[in-house]
């Protein structure tokens, strides 16, 4: 029945019900089919007014049902249109495109890698120790991506360390360098106990950790987060079953060898909000802790930082990130995780080489550092950007391997008064060093050098320095200790000035045999990282002529005074790095010696 029936019916009934009579028969309805007024009783009629009202009532809940879905049926729409939703977030992500897949294969691994160094760089998860001495460590079983893992190695450090009572926090998770809760500047000492952090506590630092690199990766505007797509789509649809055996599955069969294959497997997500990232990352964190997970990191940090600025921040563009014919992590690659930039030099701000020619280096100040035995070996300089990081963590580099030392209290940074004033004199003559760390500078320069850091030389001391035409910072410094303060100098009459002594520890993450850690009954030695705590003492002594000649008498000239002792050194390669950051230190261990291979 039409709207305008349904109009009538109602208008009869409304009539009926205030005259008491009946209804008049509808003109449509042939005469004989109506109902005659004298038949009809006002019981008769009130009956068909009830029947005409219900009638109509009717006919518009069958007209309402029929232009609107019924309640389950918007719920069934609204359930397709979530699960819709929840697909698409499932497959999070953007496919890279061919050229893109190309660019950033090529830029990695260059033209001519080696299915050796593919294996191992996809073969390396991000994982902590199982064993309980070492278990605050990521274990590396594969060599190559010992720099990506090491640099991670340092922030997480960071966070367990120095940053433990917001690991259980989320919402805002963003980076130190921005809004520093607790400053680097004041003295803080942490726990030593590094088996007692729990598994949650290490996972959240884990991430953390992750999301500030990211980040840093991206000018603290933005990160991108690289995962494969099979696997997780796996993980988001996986509640309640075993991740590791999804994963392990999804992984079996996989292989990146080209750039074909990185784009067909390789999913992105670019996300500008810390909060979202670092969920996305937890979520994410089990195909991290999978084989491929230290190359999915460098792609995620080098997208974050955009492929096209990675290759503007280096000094030579078309060599690989990854170095053959070893597989082992460039320069390049740290400094981007440590800094931001994927700059190939550890000295400070650029180097001028005339004709707007530069050498890059490390821009700003950094949360962890970097030493590395090629200074100690005059190969290189490292900067005091790198050497003096916001927290005491080192990434330490060697010829083959990345390392890192860290300590417990913030106070191993503090400079006394020799240390400060040679940070000051040693700043001003880097900046006039254009040999690239090599340690001399023109006579002009160095004039510049004196007016800066307010030296009075007297001029036979002036004139002796200058006679070759360049001055070396060895001569230059062994003069300024001579000299006395009212001039600029640090003549020290009480023979103490700059003594210190202090722990660090240093943590080697290649999973190798530890005899001291054999089980009984001549089973096989335990395979486990390395962690080693060393005692550091700086003398007071500056020529290493006057150190070496005092170290064997130090003990029985001693006055009883613990702070006066100094032990007998034991070498290694690592502590030629720490004497890089602490000139004359003298470093002593327990066991076999650190290593930093």
């Amino acid at each position: 029945m039409s709207d305008q029936q349904e109009e009538d019916d109602l208008r009869m009934a409304l009539r009926m019900s205030m005259q008491n009579l009946p209804p008049e028969p509808k003109r449509s309805k042939p005469r004989e089919a109506a109902i005659s007024p004298a038949m009809t009783t006002p019981e008769e009629s009130r009956r068909f007014q009830r029947e005409l009202m219900a009638a109509a009532a009717e006919k518009r809940m069958v007209a309402a049902a029929k232009s609107a879905p019924s309640k389950n049926a918007r719920s069934r729409d609204l359930g397709i249109k979530e699960a819709e939703m929840k697909s698409k977030e499932i497959n999070l992500g953007n496919e890279l495109s061919e050229e893109e897949a190309y660019h950033l294969f090529s830029m990695v691994f260059g033209s001519g890698v080696s299915k050796d160094i593919l294996v191992q760089w996809s073969n390396q998860g991000i994982r902590f120790s199982p064993d309980p001495e070492t278990s605050m460590g990521l274990v590396q079983h594969e060599g190559g991506p010992c720099g990506v893992l090491a640099t991670i190695q340092a922030f997480v450090l960071k966070h367990l360390l120095f940053f433990p009572d917001e690991l259980g926090k989320v919402a805002a998770n963003i980076p130190h360098n921005l809004n520093f809760r607790r400053s680097s500047k004041s003295q803080y000492v942490a726990s030593n106990n590094f088996s007692a952090f729990t598994e949650d506590a290490k996972t959240r630092a884990l991430v953390k950790s992750m999301s500030e690199i990211l980040f840093l990766c991206g000018n603290n505007k933005r990160a991108v987060i690289a995962t494969l797509s099979a696997v997780s789509d796996r993980i988001e649809g996986s509640e309640g079953s075993p991740k590791d055996m999804i994963i392990a599955h999804a992984l079996e069969d996989l292989s990146i060898e080209s750039a074909s294959d990185l784009q067909k497997v390789l999913r992105v997500d670019t996300f500008t909000s810390p909060t979202n990232a670092f969920k996305r990352l937890e979520a994410m964190i089990p195909i991290f802790q999978g084989r491929m997970g230290a190359l999915l990191f460098l792609i995620s940090a080098l997208l974050s930082r955009g492929l096209d600025c990675v290759q503007a921040d280096r000094d030579d563009p078309s060599l690989p990130l990854v170095t053959a014919p070893f597989g082992h992590a460039s320069q390049e690659i740290v400094n981007l995780l440590l800094s931001g930039q994927a700059v190939p030099n550890v000295f400070d701000g650029r180097m001028d080489l005339g004709g707007g020619m530069f050498l890059k280096g490390i821009p700003t100040s950094v949360e962890v550092g970097f030493l590395t035995l090629l200074e100690s070996l005059n190969f290189c300089k490292v900067g005091q950007n790198l050497k003096c990081p916001k927290w005491p963590v080192w990434v330490v580099g060697s010829e083959s391997h990345y390392t890192v030392l860290f300590a417990v209290d913030t106070a191993v940074q503090d400079e006394n008064e020799l240390e400060e004033r040679e940070s000051q004199i040693r700043k001003a003559f880097d900046a006039q060093d254009q040999s690239g760390g090599g340690g001399f500078i023109s006579v002009e320069a160095f004039h510049q050098v004196l007016r800066e850091t307010s030296i009075q030389l007297p001029s036979d001391k002036l004139d002796s320095l200058c006679s070759s035409g360049f001055i070396v910072w060895s001569e230059f410094w062994q003069v300024i200790l001579d000299l006395d303060k009212n001039l600029g100098g640090l003549k020290d009459s009480t023979g103490q000035m700059g003594r210190k002594i202090f722990d660090l520890y240093h943590f080697n993450g290649i999973a190798k045999s530890d005899l001291n850690g054999s089980q009984p009954g001549g089973e096989s030695p335990v395979q486990r990282p390395r962690l080693t705590k060393l005692r550091v003492s700086v003398p007071p002594r500056w020529t290493p002529e006057e150190f070496m000649a005092d170290v064997g008498t130090a003990g029985s000239e001693s006055s009883g005074k613990k702070d006066t002792e100094v032990a007998k050194p034991q070498h290694a390669p690592l502590a030629d790095c720490i004497r890089t950051r602490w000139p004359r230190a003298v470093c002593n261990w327990v066991g076999e010696p650190p290593s930093i291979v």
